[in-house]
């Protein structure tokens, strides 16, 4: 199973502390979608909870108050149960879904429209009715579901999987969704997909911003530039999980790994030589795509 790294706050320290170390300016469409959403649904790599987040636009979400719900994707791939306990109890609502395994699909569905009920009755009562009639007589019973998360968080899958079609586009590549699209899930709910974000102080060659981008995948290993250093940041935490895939014994010594992995999948250049280059990359397409488990 896997070994579920991250940590929380309170609610107002985990929420809105470093909040201005985050602040970092995002596409506008993001600003719109924020605005025109009625729900906004957070989607995070359940295995990485904390650092597949986006305090600067959760707090953009609950300023504007709007409805955020927390959907924790890949659950496939972890111990539900032990993840569950440890949740905040300030982390509500939340979905436990697997868009690639189909797991938790009548959940949130039925969590969005649980939430959309809430907000039409809470529209009815307060007149907005009338209020919106410039827009459209039905304009009123909309609701306007935004889905934000980092690239490769599964977004556009989650919105595939509550769509029920492959309506939005879907890519390894991380930050494939270019720009806003509009899909319907049911009558009178309309799903909004965003393109991936990431605060733009992450996109830095500072250890810890690099080393979590790479981790969750927001960074694709075909355009990592450094891709030997990258491989070292994960070493340093999975090298038992990552030598046992390979069935190579480094001891957690990356160079030995490139030596022998290069060689075991005869990635060799001119002379002989490994390459190192296809032989890191390859490490990290294993690891962005899924295949080498982190197990606890």
């Amino acid at each position: 199973m896997v070994r579920v790294r991250y940590s929380f706050g309170s609610r107002h320290t985990g929420r809105i502390a470093n909040i201005k170390k985050q602040r970092a300016k995002y596409p506008d469409v993001m600003k719109k979608v924020i605005d025109i959403s009625d729900i906004v649904l957070e989607v995070l790599d359940v295995r990485f909870i904390e650092e597949t987040r986006n305090l600067e636009i959760e707090k953009d979400v609950l300023d504007a108050g709007k409805k955020l719900v927390y959907v924790l994707n890949k659950s496939d791939l972890v111990d539900v149960e032990k993840v569950e306990k440890s949740l905040p109890k300030w982390m509500r609502p939340y979905v436990f879904v697997s868009a690639t395994k189909g797991i938790g699909l009548g959940e949130l569905k039925a969590r969005i429209k649980m939430e959309a009920k809430r907000i039409l009755a809470l529209r009815k009562s307060a007149g907005d009715k009338e209020g919106m009639k410039d827009k459209g007589e039905e304009s009123w019973k909309r609701i306007n579901v935004g889905v934000i998360g980092f690239p490769n968080a599964g977004k556009s899958s989650v919105i595939n999987f509550v769509a029920r079609r492959g309506a939005a586009g879907v890519g390894a590549k991380a930050g494939f969704t270019k720009g806003l699209q509009k899909i319907r899930m049911s009558e009178g709910i309309l799903i909004l997909d965003t393109p991936g974000v990431i605060p733009v102080d992450r996109y830095t060659t500072e250890k810890k911003g690099f080393a979590e981008d790479v981790k969750v995948g927001a960074r694709s290993y075909s355009d990592v530039r450094d891709p030997e250093r990258a491989v070292t940041f994960l070493m340093k935490d999975y090298s038992e999980e990552i030598e046992k895939f390979y069935g190579i014994e480094a001891k957690g010594d990356v160079e030995v790994l490139i030596e022998k992995l290069g060689k075991k999948k005869g990635f060799l250049s001119k002379g002989g030589k490994i390459d190192e280059d296809r032989t890191t990359r390859l490490v990290l397409r294993d690891w962005q795509e899924g295949r080498i488990v982190a197990s606890g």
